[in-house]
């Protein structure tokens, strides 16, 4: 029972941290691609001490807060369209060849960001936000892609490092040397 509330008492907090986070993106105006991220990444500790499933539940909750309450919609739909990953990860990290691993990344990001882009679009008629969109250029639309999937590419090394850190510096300092080992890998 106790290490059942231990879980439940780090997936608040961490929801709350990642809420928190989220409506920052709301005050700090560049934050809008940082914050959802950051929140993302937030719940990785979440995965190694109790799984995906309640990641996935902390990552829900999270995005349904973040729908209600973040001033900023644009970061919230960022996150609800892509705060999953750090749960996908480990798995994608899991097969063999590294260029699949690659590619599934990236088809899984830009599926995810066309999708969110047509959603916003056609569904949710967010004009001041299409509108930046309609006034780049053909090169400077093609230069922020790549330039998104190379961000991608970072954030995904950069999950890892924290993964790393999380597990072999902060973790036993948490929890102590003895704690079980955790649930989840990330590479």
């Amino acid at each position: 029972m106790k290490e059942k509330s231990r879980k439940m008492a780090l997936c608040g907090v961490l929801c709350a941290l990642s809420t928190v986070c989220m409506l920052l993106g709301g005050i700090i105006p560049f934050a809008t691609f940082c914050c959802p991220a950051l929140a993302a990444a937030l719940l990785t500790p979440l995965l190694f001490e109790a799984g995906d499933k309640m990641t996935l539940a902390a990552y829900a909750a999270v995005a349904v807060l973040s729908l209600l309450l973040c001033p900023d919609r644009e970061a919230a739909l960022i996150f609800a369209f892509l705060g999953y990953y750090p749960v996908l990860k480990p798995r994608i990290d899991s097969l063999r060849r590294r260029p699949l691993r690659v590619l599934m990344k990236l088809g899984l990001f830009n599926l995810a960001a066309a999708a969110l882009l047509a959603l916003m679009a056609f569904v949710l008629n967010m004009q001041a936000v299409m509108a930046e969109y309609a006034g780049m250029t053909r090169a400077a639309l093609i230069a922020f892609a790549v330039l998104c999937n190379v961000t991608m590419l970072l954030y995904d090394r950069l999950l890892a490092v924290f993964a790393y850190l999380y597990q072999k510096k902060l973790r036993p300092k948490l929890f102590g040397a003895n704690h079980s080992q955790p649930k989840g890998t990330m590479e």
